[in-house]
């Protein structure tokens, strides 16, 4: 992939789904995963609150903080060019009532 590659965008994504294309999705927690994912075309890369479990090592996805997505979500948005970045948010940090 090269770095001369449009960025995707939801609007592009649309498109491809309107067209019948393949979407690809993959997730990434930082900055050198993010790098190969995109050079390799994924469309999507998602920060999944699953940082929690597989890279703080945590039980469950429940301690992971807002600050520490922001943290995450910024270092797979830095490395990565043309793929869009969609960042899970939080246990509890929406929706808290009714």
């Amino acid at each position: 992939m090269t770095a001369a590659a449009p960025k995707i965008t939801v609007p592009e994504l649309q498109r491809f789904k309107a067209a019948g294309q393949k979407i690809t999705a993959l997730t990434a927690y930082d900055y050198p995963f993010a790098r190969i994912l995109d050079g390799c075309g994924i469309d999507v890369l998602l920060v999944g609150d699953s940082v929690s479990t597989v890279v703080q090592g945590m039980d469950t996805t429940i301690p992971v903080t807002m600050d520490e997505m922001v943290y995450h979500c910024k270092l797979v948005t830095r490395a990565r060019p043309r793929a869009l970045v969609v960042g899970d948010l939080p246990f509890l940090s929406y929706q808290a009532g009714i």
